[in-house]
C-alpha cells in the first residue's frame, strides 16, 4: 500500500521583518495577484494555506478591496485556508490576554470568509507557553502544528501536548520546519527522492504516519509546476501517493493511539533553534508593549465597566446612531483600534525586534498610539465614574480586583503641608505668562485661554506707565472671551497703541500636589479621600543619609560598590556588564571578554525624605568597554548610572529605577541579586500561569542551551521576588554544587546585527546578515523594577499583588456630589482567582479569570452575579450563579448582562 504524502502549498508571511511593512505588503500584493487567478484556473492547485493569520488578508484587501468577493468564494469552497490567528505572535513576549484577543480577532475576521482553519497553527513561534493547549481547546481546536521548542524527550512527530490544567491537544511536530517541501523540483523523480530522503532521515519520528510535505517558506510564491510534478511522481512509482490536501485534513488523519505526552511549555533547543535571546534585545520594545497592554487590560477596560459606560466591546462598534438617538460612546471604537495595534505588534518578528530599524520604529509608534489611546479612554471613564458618585471632592479608585490601600497623589487647594500629607510641589496661583506688544495681545490671550480653559474672567488694567496688565483667571467653566466685552476692549486698546506693552498674567487658586496614604479601597471600587493623620509608620531617612526604613522594610546603600541591602541581605543590584558578540536572536559571549561589575566612584543623595515616600539616588561611575571587535571587547566608555531606590509608607517593596546614557555597543548589562536562600528552581509568570524552571536549558546541534528564561511580570527564587516592567529575561546564576546563589535580571542587551553568521551559541544563521544600528540601544535608558525579600515571620507575598503595588497605582478623580452611587462602593466583587480581563462586550460584561495555582482548586466568588461561562468564541458552556469552581491552573470566561 502506497504511503500517503500530504502536500500543503503555503506561504509563511512575515508582515514586517528584515524589510519594513510597506515593502513586504507590495510583495504580498504581487503574490496574491498571481495566486488567486491560478486557483481559479488550475484545479491541481486544490488548496492553499495563507499562513494561518488574517492580517495577510486584511493587508491585501487594503490595496485590493475588490478582491474580497474572490477571497470569500475561494475560502468558502475550501480552496483557501484562513486564520485562526490574526497574527502569528511570540507567545513569551506578550500577555496572555493579547494572545486571546489575537485568536478572537482572527476567528472573528475569518468568519466573514466562511470560517477559520480548524488547526491551531503555530509554525514559527520562538517557543510555546504552557497554557497554549488550554487556550486552543477553549477556542474549539483539537489539533495544533508546532516546530520550535519540542524537546528531545518527544520521540514522535505527533504527541499529546498537555496544559497545566490537564487540557490536551494533538500536536504535529514539523521535523524540518514549515519549509521541508519548499524547494519543489521540476523533475518528478527528483521529488520522489527528496521525499524518500526526508522519510528515512526522520523515520524514528514519523513511523508509518502520512508524511506532511509543507510546500512553501518565507514569502514564497506557489510553484507553477506543482500539479504536473505531483501527477508525474505518482505515475512513475507506487511507493508514495502524493496529493494536495488541507492541513486540517492531514492532522485529522493522523494516529491518536500510543502517542507520547508532554506537559507544559515547549522551550527546548534540542530539535530547532529556539532563538533564546529575543527576550532581551531591544528592551525599549518590550517595555513599550508592557505599558500598552497594562493600560488596556488593567485600566481602560476595567474602568469602562466600573463607569457603566463604553461601547460594544473591542471587536466591533457602531460609529453612527439613528437620527435623534444618543450618539454611540466612542470608547469601544477607540479600544478596538488600540487593541488592533497591540495585536499587530505581537507578531513574532515585530515584538521580538529581530528586524529592520524601520520596523522597530513602527512597532514603537504603534505601542505608543495604543498606550495613549487607552490612557485617554481610561481618563474619560474615570471622570464618568467620579460624576456618578454621591460625594463631593477627591475620590480614590482601585482598578484592580483585590481590595488594597496605599499612596495616592492629590491636587489640593492652598499651600503648605498638613496631617498625613507629603507636599511635592506648590503653585502660588499667579504668574507672568509673557510680555507682548499690544498688537499681538488679542491673539496671545486667546491662545492662553485655549490652554487654560475653563476661564472665569479676563481682567484688563492699565499701569501708571501705560503698560496693560491682562489677567486670565481659571476656575469654573464660563465663556468670557469669545464675543465678550473683554476681547473687544483689548482689540480697541491694541488698535489705539499697537506698540505698547501688554503683560499677560495667569491667575489660579493656589494649589499643591501632595502624597497621602489611604486605607483599603474595595476591588474594582472607590472611596472618598478625607484628610487625616497618617495611619501607618512613616518612611524615614537614616542618620547615615544612605538608608530608608518604614518599619516593614529597610534598604541601605553600600557607598563602596553602589549595591544595596534589604534587611540583612547585602549586595543587591550589582551591575554586571559583559560583552555580547551575538545578534538580535542570540546572546554570545566575546572571546576576550572584559566584565565590569564595580564602579570607580559612588555618591549617594537623598532625593525625598518622606514621610510617605522617600528616595535615595545612587550615582555610580563606570568605565565600560566601547564595543566588540574580532570577538574581543576593546576601547572604553565612561558612563554615569543613576539608580533611584524608593520606599513607601506601609509598603514592603523596594522600587528601583535605573537610568543611564548608553554609549557602549555589543554588551549585556544585568543586575545581580543574591538570594536569601539557595535555589534550584525559579517560578516565573507566563501567560495565565506561573511556570517552574530549573538551572539548565536544553540545547541541541542548532543552539546552545543558555538558561536565560522569560518572565512576563515577575520571577521568584530563593525567597526573592522581582517584579518588573518589560525586563523579560532572567537567569539563576552563581551556581555552586547544583544550587544558585543569585538571580540576574537583564537590563540592556546591545547588538548590531539582525543575524550573524555561525557563532558559538548558534552554528547557523537565524535570518539575514544585516546591520541594525537601533539594536545597539544607544542613548538614554530608563529601567524599572521592584524587589521583595521574604520575611520568615510573615506570610509569603502574592506576586500578582506585588505587581499591582509596583505598577498599577490607585487613581484619583473628582466626584460631583449628586450621582446615584454611594460614596464608597464597588462595581464588581470577585475573589478566589486572578483577573485577566474585565470589559464590556455589547450590553454585557465579560470577565476572564484564572487559577494561578497548578496544584490546588479554587472557587471564584461573584456575589450577586448570574450568567454564563463561555468559551473563547463566546459560546455558552454552563450557567453560573454567584460562584464558579476552577480546577488547578484553569482559565474561565464569564459573562452576564451589564447592570
Amino acid at each position: 500500500m502506497a504511503r500517503r504524502v500530504h502536500v500543503v502549498p503555503h506561504t509563511h508571511w512575515d508582515r514586517e521583518w528584515y524589510a519594513p511593512f510597506p515593502t513586504f505588503r507590495a510583495r504580498l500584493v504581487d503574490l496574491l495577484d498571481e495566486l488567486l487567478p491560478r486557483l481559479d484556473a488550475d484545479p491541481s492547485l486544490a488548496h492553499f494555506l495563507l499562513d494561518g493569520q488574517m492580517a495577510v488578508v486584511d493587508d491585501y484587501l487594503a490595496v485590493r478591496p475588490l478582491a474580497e468577493a474572490t477571497l470569500r468564494r475561494l475560502a468558502a469552497s475550501g480552496r483557501l485556508a484562513m486564520g485562526p490567528w490574526y497574527v502569528l505572535m511570540d507567545e513569551f513576549l506578550v500577555s496572555g490576554e493579547t494572545m486571546v484577543r489575537d485568536l478572537q480577532l482572527g476567528i472573528e475576521r475569518a468568519a466573514a470568509f466562511g470560517g477559520a482553519m480548524d488547526v491551531g497553527y503555530l509554525p514559527d513561534m520562538f517557543g510555546h507557553v504552557a497554557q497554549m493547549p488550554q487556550l486552543l481547546r477553549q477556542a474549539g481546536f483539537d489539533h495544533t502544528v508546532v516546530w520550535r521548542g519540542v524537546p528531545a524527550a518527544v520521540d514522535r512527530s505527533a504527541f499529546w501536548w498537555e496544559a497545566p490544567d490537564g487540557s490536551t491537544v494533538r500536536a504535529e511536530y514539523l521535523p524540518r520546519g514549515y519549509g521541508n517541501g519548499a524547494a519543489l523540483p521540476d523533475d518528478a523523480k527528483e521529488l520522489v527522492g527528496l521525499v524518500h530522503e526526508f522519510a528515512a532521515r526522520y523515520a524514528d519520528l514519523l513511523g508509518d504516519d502520512p508524511i506532511l510535505w509543507m510546500n512553501g517558506t518565507d514569502h514564497q510564491r506557489p510553484a507553477p509546476h506543482l500539479g504536473r510534478v505531483l501527477a508525474e511522481a505518482n505515475a512513475l512509482q507506487d511507493d508514495l501517493e502524493l496529493a494536495v490536501v488541507p492541513l486540517a485534513e492531514h492532522v485529522r488523519s493522523g494516529p491518536t493511539e500510543g502517542l507520547p505526552t508532554w506537559r507544559g511549555e515547549l522551550r527546548s533547543g534540542a530539535r530547532a533553534n529556539l532563538l533564546m535571546g529575543v527576550a532581551s534585545n531591544r528592551v525599549d520594545v518590550k517595555i513599550a508593549a508592557a505599558r500598552a497592554e497594562r493600560e488596556l487590560e488593567r485600566r481602560a477596560e476595567p474602568l469602562g465597566v466600573m463607569a457603566g459606560v463604553g461601547g460594544p466591546g473591542w471587536l466591533t462598534a457602531p460609529t453612527t446612531g439613528a437620527p435623534g438617538s444618543t450618539p454611540p460612546d466612542p470608547s469601544a471604537a477607540l479600544l478596538a483600534e488600540a487593541w488592533l495595534q497591540v495585536v499587530r505588534n505581537a507578531a513574532h518578528d515585530s515584538v521580538c525586534a529581530c528586524s529592520h530599524d524601520e520596523v522597530v520604529a513602527a512597532v514603537l509608534h504603534r505601542s505608543a498610539e495604543a498606550f495613549r489611546t487607552a490612557e485617554a479612554v481610561a481618563a474619560r471613564e474615570l471622570r464618568v465614574l467620579g460624576a456618578s458618585v454621591a460625594h463631593r471632592g477627591a475620590l480614590v479608585v482601585n482598578p484592580s480586583a483585590r481590595a488594597r490601600g496605599g499612596i495616592v497623589e492629590l491636587e489640593l487647594p492652598g499651600t503648605g503641608g498638613g496631617a498625613g500629607l507629603q507636599v511635592l510641589t506648590e503653585d502660588p496661583g499667579h504668574d507672568l505668562v509673557r510680555r507682548v506688544p499690544r498688537a499681538d495681545a488679542p491673539t496671545v490671550v486667546e491662545r492662553e485661554i485655549e490652554v487654560r480653559f475653563p476661564v472665569t474672567s479676563v481682567e484688563i488694567a492699565a499701569a501708571d506707565d501705560g503698560t496693560l496688565d491682562v489677567t486670565i483667571t481659571s476656575g469654573s467653566p464660563t465663556r468670557v472671551w469669545t464675543g465678550g466685552a473683554a476681547r473687544r476692549h483689548l482689540e480697541a486698546l491694541a488698535a489705539a497703541d499697537p506698540d505698547g506693552e501688554v503683560r499677560v498674567w495667569a491667575r489660579r487658586e493656589p494649589s499643591r500636589s501632595v502624597l497621602a496614604h489611604v486605607g483599603e479601597v474595595p476591588g474594582f471600587g472607590w472611596t472618598p479621600w478625607e484628610p487625616g493623620p497618617l495611619t501607618v509608620d512613616p518612611v524615614v531617612v537614616g542618620d547615615d543619609q544612605r538608608s530608608l526604613s518604614n518599619g516593614r522594610v529597610t534598604v541601605r546603600v553600600d557607598p563602596d560598590d553602589a549595591t544595596f541591602a534589604i534587611g540583612g541581605l547585602t549586595g543587591l543590584g550589582r551591575l554586571v556588564d559583559g560583552g555580547d558578540a551575538g545578534d538580535t536572536y542570540n546572546w554570545c559571549p566575546a572571546d576576550a571578554d572584559v566584565v565590569v561589575d564595580r564602579p570607580d566612584e559612588v555618591a549617594v543623595t537623598v532625593v525625598e525624605r518622606g514621610p510617605l515616600r522617600a528616595r535615595l539616588e545612587v550615582t555610580a561611575h563606570y568605565r565600560w568597554p566601547e564595543r566588540v571587535v574580532a570577538d574581543a571587547r576593546v576601547g572604553e566608555r565612561p558612563v554615569e548610572v543613576r539608580t533611584t531606590l524608593e520606599v513607601r509608607a506601609g509598603d514592603e517593596l523596594v522600587r528601583v529605577t535605573t537610568r543611564f546614557d548608553n554609549q557602549s555597543r555589543d554588551h549585556r548589562l544585568r543586575a545581580w541579586f543574591p538570594l536569601p536562600a539557595l535555589a534550584t528552581r525559579s517560578r516565573a509568570e507566563c501567560a495565565f500561569a506561573v511556570v517552574e524552571r530549573g538551572l539548565t536549558a536544553e540545547g541541541g546541534p542548532s543552539e546552545t542551551g543558555v538558561p536565560t528564561f522569560p518572565s512576563r511580570r515577575f520571577v521568584a527564587a530563593g525567597g526573592l521576588t522581582v517584579v518588573h516592567e518589560g525586563l523579560l529575561e532572567y537567569e539563576l546564576v552563581d551556581v555552586v554544587d547544583g544550587a544558585a546563589r543569585a538571580l540576574a535580571l537583564t537590563l540592556v542587551r546591545s547588538t548590531g546585527m539582525i543575524s550573524r553568521p555561525p557563532m558559538p551559541t548558534r552554528p547557523l544563521p537565524a535570518g539575514p546578515h544585516l546591520p541594525v544600528e537601533g539594536a545597539q540601544l544607544l542613548g538614554n535608558r530608563e529601567l524599572r523594577y521592584a524587589l521583595h525579600v521574604a520575611d520568615p515571620d510573615r506570610p509569603a507575598p502574592d506576586p500578582y499583588a506585588l505587581v499591582d503595588e509596583a505598577f498599577l497605582p490607585l487613581l484619583v478623580t473628582r466626584s460631583g456630589g449628586d450621582g446615584p452611587r454611594p460614596a464608597t462602593g464597588t462595581a464588581l466583587e470577585v475573589d478566589g482567582a486572578e483577573v485577566s480581563a474585565l470589559r464590556r462586550v455589547g450590553d454585557r460584561v465579560e470577565l476572564r479569570v484564572f487559577n494561578p495555582s497548578s496544584e490546588a482548586p479554587t472557587v471564584v466568588r461573584l456575589p450577586g452575579r448570574t450568567g454564563w461561562r463561555v468559551d473563547l468564541r463566546g459560546r455558552p458552556v454552563a450557567p453560573f450563579e454567584g460562584e464558579v469552581a476552577l480546577g488547578p491552573a484553569e482559565i474561565a470566561t464569564l459573562t452576564w448582562p451589564l447592570g
